[in-house]
């Protein structure tokens, strides 16, 4: 049996003890939903591009059947980072009354790139006079487990709740806040049909929940006639009855209203957004590399001829004030042709040692230094008399 577990403790919370609820609930493998097939084609197929036009920020207002305006929703997804990785963070708040109590909902998610939920803060209340209510739920992904955080304050009473879901039973897990990044994608590149995925109903129990494409149709949204589509989601909640909702996009991914089936209130947008253009990726141009000559250049070769000029000037002005540079290269030259070392290198090297005020005195010869004082020379036909005499 695939199951997970509510534990909750007893405590005092307030001076009039509140009451920790805790019960023990059960889901069985069987009632535990799959995704549909055109759902995990969709998931597979995820492309990081999706994500590049679709992060910005929605306002909308809330309306009576009235027309009255009783509350304020917005929606805002942007680039984030989350333990060092790349993500998404979706945040979304909705406040105002309905009926005259003060109610709202307010989520904070963080998503990756495959709309895995990393971690979510779900935050509702109602206002109800001598009766409020307040729920606070908290998804963390911790290694390969899902832990569910619940406290509910209502009226005087406290629960709290923890719960755990298995990697295995999450696959196709669209959290609230993902689900608002996913509709997004599913407007600007299309609804797959009998699309199924996994989400929680209002008890944290894992349910499924349908995404069905509505009739396009027309919005008047400040005076402009806008062409939109929907989207409608239905949560078959798994001891409740189901809950749907219908949301209008424009075809850029802005959402221009939402509504629960059955719910006094409408969510309407006011004015109408820039539209969100994807900018398109021209290819780099290629051009074939030409030699250049530079001398068949008249300016080319004209500040060539001036710079030339310029640093023989300059070299013969250093010269003229550093007359010891002369001198001192010309006893290199004299001792190195005097020698011939066979390692020119290392003879220089401790030629011009042998001047330098830090370094310890030595034979500024000291490699060119044999057995035989007198340099090998074929045009010297004595040399080897000479040394065999001494």
């Amino acid at each position: 049996m695939s199951a997970f577990t509510e534990a909750s403790n007893r405590s005092a919370a307030t001076a009039t003890s509140v009451e920790t609820a805790s019960q023990d609930l059960q889901q069985t493998a069987e009632n535990i939903p799959k995704l549909s097939e055109s759902a995990k084609a969709f998931f597979t197929n995820i492309d990081e591009d999706y994500f590049k036009s679709i992060l910005f920020e929605d306002k909308l207002v809330t309306v009576s059947d009235a027309g009255k305006e009783v509350g304020e929703f917005s929606i805002s997804i942007q680039a984030a980072q989350k333990s060092g990785a790349k993500c998404y963070l979706v945040h979304a708040n909705s406040h105002g009354a309905i009926d005259g109590v003060p109610c709202g909902t307010s989520i904070t998610t963080y998503v990756d790139s495959a709309l895995n939920t990393l971690e979510q803060h779900h935050h509702e209340y109602v206002k109800l006079e001598n009766h409020p209510l307040d729920r606070k739920t908290i998804i963390s992904k911790e290694g390969s487990v899902y832990v569910v955080n619940r406290v509910i304050r209502q009226a005087g009473d406290v629960q709290r709740s923890v719960r755990t879901y298995k990697d295995e039973e999450m696959g196709g897990f669209v959290s609230e806040g993902s689900n608002l990044l996913l509709q997004r994608i599913l407007v600007k590149y299309g609804l797959p049909e009998n699309f199924e995925i996994i989400a929680f109903d209002a008890e944290a129990n894992l349910c499924s929940v349908s995404y069905k494409k509505l009739d396009d149709r027309i919005q008047i949204v400040d005076g402009a006639e806008l062409q939109v589509v929907g989207v409608e989601r239905t949560i078959t909640a798994l001891n409740d009855l189901p809950t749907t909702w219908q949301t209008y996009y424009m075809k850029d991914g802005h959402m221009t209203s939402r509504v629960q089936v059955g719910s006094p209130v409408t969510m309407k947008l006011l004015l109408v957004p820039e539209t969100i253009e994807e900018d398109e990726e021209m290819e780099k141009p290629k051009f074939d590399k030409k030699e250049l000559n530079w001398r068949e250049d008249m300016q080319l070769y004209s500040k060539f001829l001036d710079r030339k000029e310029e640093l023989k000037a300059d070299h013969a002005v250093y010269m003229k004030d550093h007359p010891e540079v002369k001198a001192l290269l010309a006893d290199f030259l004299q001792f190195l042709l005097l020698r011939k070392p066979d390692d020119v290198i290392e003879f220089a090297s401790e030629f011009f040692a042998s001047h330098s005020p830090g370094m310890p005195a030595q034979n500024a010869y000291l490699s060119s230094l044999a057995p035989n004082p007198f340099p090998s020379s074929r045009s010297n036909t004595k040399i080897e008399y000479l040394s065999r005499a001494k």
